[in-house]
């Protein structure tokens, strides 16, 4: 099991900030993701604890439910099916005000299960994750700046 942890901050109220990572429907707008779909609908709305999405990225495509959404400081989720097949601990996304920005904690913790090779491949996984948190940010950050 690896943990990846993105740290960055964004030029923009922390309420923006948050919309923009909590609208499952639309990461398809950010780098590498393909194809995002909001399959159920989650609580206090749409995008809240137990919305469920699915996002493909290339070859990769993950099933995760939305397990916490405390707008606008924290969403986590977990991987519940994935290709290919991986355990996840769960992610967090924590978001904090710091004056006219917002500084972004993202964490995920997670192993490639695949027979023989999973344990030797995750970290590459890991380091494509934390390379993907980082573009999505970068995008959001450029977006709300536009």
């Amino acid at each position: 099991m690896r943990t990846i942890v993105v740290k960055y901050t964004i030029q923009a109220p922390i309420e923006q900030v948050f919309d923009r990572l909590a609208d499952h429907a639309h990461y398809d707008q950010f780098p590498g993701v393909s194809k995002s779909v909001l399959t159920k609908n989650g609580k206090p709305n749409k995008n809240g604890v137990g919305a469920i999405r699915e996002i493909t990225a290339g070859k990769a495509w993950f099933r995760e439910e939305i397990t916490a959404y405390q707008r606008p400081t924290r969403l986590d989720y977990k991987i519940t099916d994935s290709f290919p097949p991986v355990e996840h601990l769960g992610g967090s996304v924590q978001l904090k005000k710091a004056g006219s920005t917002t500084e972004i904690t993202w964490t995920s913790s997670i192993r490639l299960k695949v027979p023989l090779i999973g344990n030797l491949l995750t970290p590459v996984l890991t380091a494509k994750l934390a390379k993907s948190f980082k573009q999505i940010l970068q995008a959001i950050s450029r977006q709300l700046a536009g």
